[in-house]
């Protein structure tokens, strides 16, 4: 994570990063605790709020950016990590946030997902998981489970979930962790921690739909059922043993860091610049290049 900021720590609160805007979600949508973890998150960190950029795609979740103080782009659908990692690459000095839904992030936009990991360019990518497409109305979502009746699978769905934990770490993401609204604590904290970590952070979130999600997806039966990877004794440098956790996904809801590189590699965005270094120093001088171009005379 970049370091640049403007004022001290303390001079920062929740609220400073909590915009105008009234949030239009139905009430009791999970995302509401999202946002506020994310405000929390923000607070700890203590960047200005101008230093700041917050990207989104196309849903509910990607409403985010304009509840919050910071510099926001609501993109078009899955594309909000292309559109993040332009702006990190342009000024790497930003702290880059990324917010969409399982639909954006693993239907339309699956495919950016695997090249931001592999890139390990310093972005935070939450993913506000509730296994619906909620602001279409209740369609099948890619992580929606099999044999579930919606709006676009009457007869139920035919089609295995796509596990987003599974997803990442078999790509290689360096940090993977999963929270709930329902643990608005532990949730601000896994916040933080990612966007700390200096490479691509995955974090998923299930943050339940209220209006078309399954009962057993609701905040109160998520703390009945949630367990902490902590308290299993998790070590969440060993990939292997994070990959194994995370089968369970849409079985068990286990909550903190499923993984987290000991040894963070480069980011994309230091690479360039280093390539940039290196490349300045054989530039050619501006009547170097014209005479590169210029006709010769006989």
């Amino acid at each position: 994570m970049s370091t640049l900021t403007a004022k001290p720590i303390e001079d920062y609160t929740a609220k400073d990063y909590k915009s105008d805007l009234k949030p239009i979600w139905c009430p009791g949508c999970g995302d509401f605790g999202v946002v506020q973890a994310i405000y929390r998150a923000l607070a700890n960190i203590g960047r200005a709020p101008h230093e700041i950029a917050f990207i989104s795609g196309i849903g509910c979740s990607s409403r985010i950016p304009g509840y919050t103080t910071a510099y926001g782009f609501n993109t078009v659908h899955g594309r909000s990590l292309p559109i993040a990692q332009g702006i990190k690459l342009a000024n790497p000095d930003l702290l880059v946030l990324c917010a969409g839904g399982d639909g954006d992030g693993f239907s339309i936009g699956g495919g950016h997902v695997a090249h931001a990991i592999r890139r390990n360019i310093d972005i935070t990518y939450i993913v506000m998981d509730n296994q619906i497409y909620g602001l279409t109305k209740g369609q099948l979502s890619p992580t929606s489970r099999r044999g579930l009746s919606t709006a676009s699978s009457a007869l139920g769905s035919m089609e295995s979930p796509v596990n987003p934990l599974l997803y990442v770490l078999g790509y290689g993401a360096e940090f993977v962790a999963q929270g709930t609204p329902a643990d608005m604590n532990g949730l601000a904290r896994m916040i933080e921690e990612g966007i700390r970590y200096p490479g691509f952070a995955f974090i998923n979130v299930q943050s339940p739909c209220v209006t078309y999600g399954q009962e057993d997806q609701m905040l109160k039966a998520q703390k009945a059922t949630m367990q902490s990877l902590e308290s299993l004794g998790h070590d969440p440098a060993d990939r292997l043993a994070a990959m194994d956790l995370a089968q369970a996904y849409g079985e068990k809801l286990y909550t903190g860091v499923f993984f987290k590189h000991p040894e963070p590699g480069p980011t994309f965005e230091r690479l360039a610049r280093e390539r940039q270094d290196a490349q300045r120093a054989s530039v050619k001088s501006r009547a170097d290049v014209l005479n590169v171009f210029r006709l010769k005379t006989l």
